[in-house]
């Protein structure tokens, strides 16, 4: 097992302290205490070493959010506090030293909302924005991780363009269009930053095991016909995607993951991708119900029908750990711009489609300096 030198640290901001920013600052505290056949075996992680860079590497510090149960509150409080209801990984985390500052809201918060209980839903902090480029500089940030809500495409801007003007790596796990959009790519390329997007695919989740399986319908020969993804949970990404103007993105972005593994796209009306409902009571706990129908041999009828339940936020931490990391490496090499091997293997909606297969040998070459982006 290798070991990174101690003084080999990434500095991160987080904007968004919600059920996925708790996962992945638990999931950094329970590395730093794992045990050594969990590190070597990298349990849970793609990567524990990457590139010279473990979990442990990772220092949160700077953190963004404008709900009022979390700003102004100490970060290792905060992870904790509601709407957050994800699992968690470690039941405490020691002092940071962080304090969570109010961001910028714009779109951040779902007028709808207001129509559901405290407990489940956002709450408006009062509080006046801070200037979130300063805060980039003064605490010397090298990379960002964007984890705003679904639909919130003026903030995402808003943070996209504070990375550039403060010279910070972004990771854009949510599924406003960044990394994707040629224009933003270029001027992240001409700024010297690099970034890595969009919209998160979890480590093994609803995107991922779709993707697979479609492309095992078309290598082995099976004609995918019909295919849906329905996926239902009870946090706080469900609930405010119910609010339908807010999904746009996100259905194109699921829809056009599992497109892209096709040779020929499905018609749009054999192809349904995208939230379900909202279940209160499933907290962080996301089900996934798929069905897929083919043609096989002979012209006989080949279904299949699948039912995934998995822990959310937990599940795409693993994921962005890796991202940020090679953001980082970005860095040292002095790469900007899209950096399209890390952005297939991690994002439903990257610059650049491969087959999964194909993104995990872009990334190990990345990793190992045979790759530039």
């Amino acid at each position: 097992m290798k070991t990174s030198p101690q003084a080999k640290k990434i500095r991160l901001a987080i904007v968004g302290v919600g059920n996925c920013a708790s996962s992945l600052i638990q999931g950094l505290e329970y590395y730093r205490k794992a045990s050594t056949d969990v590190k070597e075996n990298h349990v849970g992680l793609m990567h524990y070493d990457l590139g010279g860079y473990t979990p442990e590497s990772i220092e949160v510090v700077a953190a963004f959010d404008i709900d009022k149960r979390k700003v102004g509150q100490p970060l290792e409080k905060a992870i904790y506090a509601l709407p957050n209801c994800t699992k968690n990984i470690v039941a405490e985390i020691p002092a940071t030293g962080i304090t969570v500052q109010m961001g910028t809201a714009l779109d951040g918060i779902s007028p709808h909302m207001d129509d559901y209980p405290e407990h489940r839903a956002f709450r408006l902090s009062s509080e006046k924005p801070v200037d979130v480029v300063k805060v980039l500089k003064d605490t010397q940030a090298e990379v960002l991780v964007c984890y705003l809500p679904v639909g919130s495409e003026k903030a995402v801007r808003f943070y996209a363009q504070a990375c550039l003007d403060a010279k910070v790596g972004m990771v854009n796990c949510m599924p406003v269009f960044i990394a994707s959009d040629v224009e933003w790519a270029q001027r992240f390329k001409d700024a010297g930053v690099p970034i890595i997007g969009d919209d998160i695919k979890s480590q093994v989740g609803a995107t991922i095991v779709h993707r697979v399986l479609t492309k095992l319908f078309e290598n082995r020969g099976v004609q995918l016909e019909r295919t849906y993804q329905l996926n239902t949970g009870g946090n706080t990404d469900f609930l405010n995607m119910l609010n339908q103007e807010r999904l746009k993105s996100k259905k194109i972005s699921k829809t056009e993951a599992v497109q892209s593994q096709l040779k020929t796209p499905l018609d749009p009306e054999n192809i349904h991708i995208g939230p379900s409902d909202y279940v209160p009571f499933l907290n962080d706990n996301k089900l996934c119900f798929l069905r897929m129908e083919g043609t096989g041999f002979g012209g006989i009828p080949l279904h299949l029908e699948m039912r995934l339940s998995v822990e959310d936020s937990p599940n795409s931490a693993g994921v962005a750990i890796d991202a940020v990391r090679c953001i980082k490496l970005a860095l040292d090499r002095k790469i900007s711009g899209v950096l399209k091997s890390i952005s297939s293997y991690t994002m439903k909606h990257p610059i650049l489609q491969f087959s999964d297969s194909e993104a995990h040998q872009n990334v190990e070459d990345y990793i190992a300096g045979r790759l530039d982006t």
